[in-house]
């Protein structure tokens, strides 16, 4: 449980869209998997995405990504469409972007340390010819506080420190995004709540805007700043997490049971 850990506070006076998706549409077969869906993430917050299993979550997710292409709509990161650049543009436009797996998806092979080089070696332009590899690499890993397991294989970490440094390697190139994946996914109670407080302040020291999908209404109770529930690939209300919590909307007491 999370009881101890207050809920993020933010204080802006303007609303500045960092990611924007409008009227995005996505059919497989018969399935219309994201019926005119629409999102906006804003500068500085968190947005907690909710929604059943097969309700277009993960499908929302790739198209974002570049993974599936969407039959129609618009996605806009930092103002530039998606859909109509060339794959040298997206590239560029997705360094923006980190994204934490569900299942931390390290290197088995690798060590930590060689898990976090791995981005930067695919992006060095990002920090010029100048980039001091070690330093980015012990920077991020003291962030998430497992600088002392930078030699060690991903076959000797807990679940916990996995995801710890699946986060480290997401923070590495400063994205201005981040796609959160089911964060406390197969994690203990008091690892999740660790993980929750490591997202609360990755928010607060990168200033960062973050997309998180999740299923633990304890860890949408704490880092949300705005939860949208996704409902047969529609949006189907937005608002704070005490709004939504005190409905008396069948499909949205279902969420928080």
């Amino acid at each position: 449980m999370t009881e101890n850990i207050k809920p993020i506070e933010v204080h802006q006076t303007k609303r500045i869209p960092v990611l924007e998706i409008k009227n995005l549409n996505k059919q497989f077969g018969d399935n219309h998997v994201l019926n005119s869906f629409n999102l906006e993430l804003f500068e500085g917050e968190n947005l907690v995405i909710m929604g059943k299993s097969g309700s277009g979550k993960s499908v929302m997710i790739k198209c974002l990504v570049g993974l599936i292409q969407p039959d129609s709509g618009s996605i806009k990161v930092m103002g530039q469409e998606l859909t109509e650049m060339s794959q040298s543009q997206f590239d560029t436009i997705r360094t923006e972007i980190g994204f934490l797996f569900q299942g931390s998806a390290l290197y088995d092979s690798m060590t930590v340390r060689e898990n976090l080089e791995f981005p930067l070696r695919r992006h060095v332009e990002r920090f010029g010819p100048d980039m001091n590899t070690t330093m980015l690499v012990e920077e991020a890993l003291k962030d998430v506080g497992l600088l002392h397991a930078i030699d060690l294989m991903p076959e000797e970490l807990s679940g916990g420190m996995k995801r710890r440094v699946a986060i480290a390697r997401t923070l590495i190139l400063k994205p201005k995004i981040i796609l959160y994946d089911e964060p406390t996914s197969g994690l203990d109670p008091i690892t999740s709540k660790e993980i929750i407080q490591l997202m609360k302040n990755i928010q607060k020291q990168y200033k960062t805007s973050s997309l998180i999908i999740t299923h633990d209404v304890d860890c949408a109770r704490v880092v949300a700043n705005r939860m949208l529930l996704l409902i047969n690939g529609r949006n189907y209300i937005e608002g704070d997490y005490a709004t939504l919590s005190q409905s008396t909307d069948e499909n949205v007491i279902a969420f928080f049971k």
